[in-house]
């Protein structure tokens, strides 16, 4: 029952973060704000993680080729390809940020609550889940897959280095298995799956930040929940995502 009970809470505070902005310019103000604060402010860890993932899938996919006679060597790159496109980048990066801002925007938000910011919002007559949440989705859902497109680039680009340097993989061998068969909804179907956990990922850690109760404790508490449960929400999606697109 206490699943139905936060569904419904989860709903009805869904209801007044899209409910009409009293004064949209003040909201573009906020929206920018929170594309410096989630997106802007990630590009650094993105960018680390995907270039040594692509790294180690190069290298991984190398060894099992090289054990394989029957397996052309422009397989490392065709594997990369479709593993950092399909799965890697808009998966692990989102599950990734899901940590990094889903935890910030808890427990901002369980830190507002605690200290009463919110209820003096209220009191103004703000309505205060519009105006603290709906930024951080939009936001989100507009950096997110501008992110991921970087994640997929330096992700090939880490295989290919990693592959030419060590000698694992021809240059041209690399280059033509990325371009080797290539299907461009892939990467929509990636850029879908990213519009999705954006919303996911902002909207639920929102949630458990946004009716924290008690002090700094139950913040930090709040803000592991965001994370735990963002996570598993995205791997739920993810599964229902693809077996609707691609199944």
């Amino acid at each position: 029952m206490e699943l139905f009970y936060h569904l419904g809470r989860y709903y009805m505070m869904l209801k007044l973060v899209f409910k009409r902005p009293e004064k949209w310019s003040i909201y573009l103000r906020q929206i920018i704000r929170e594309i410096d604060s989630i997106g802007i402010s990630s590009i650094g860890i993105v960018a680390i993680l995907s270039v040594f993932m692509g790294a180690v899938i190069c290298i991984q996919t190398a060894f099992g080729v090289d054990g394989a006679a029957w397996m052309p060597l422009y397989a490392v790159g065709f594997t990369a390809r479709e593993s950092i496109i399909l799965e890697f980048s808009p998966t692990i990066i989102c599950l990734i940020l899901a940590g990094k801002v889903g935890s910030h925007i808890s427990s901002e938000l369980g830190t507002m609550r605690v200290t009463e910011q919110i209820d003096a919002l209220e009191i103004m007559g703000v309505n205060s889940a519009g105006y603290l949440i709906f930024p951080k989705i939009i936001a989100a859902i507009f950096i997110f897959p501008f992110l991921i497109i970087m994640s997929m680039g330096l992700g090939l680009f880490g295989g290919w280095f990693i592959g030419v340097s060590t000698g694992a993989v021809t240059s041209y061998e690399y280059i033509y298995g990325i371009q080797y068969d290539f299907q461009p909804f892939n990467v929509t179907y990636a850029l879908i799956k990213t519009v999705f956990f954006a919303f996911i990922i902002i909207s639920v850690s929102a949630y458990c930040g946004y009716y924290t109760k008690g002090g700094a404790l139950e913040v930090g508490k709040s803000s592991t929940k965001a994370v735990v449960y963002s996570s598993i929400a995205v791997l739920l999606v993810n599964l229902l995502l693809t077996q609707l697109i691609l199944g």
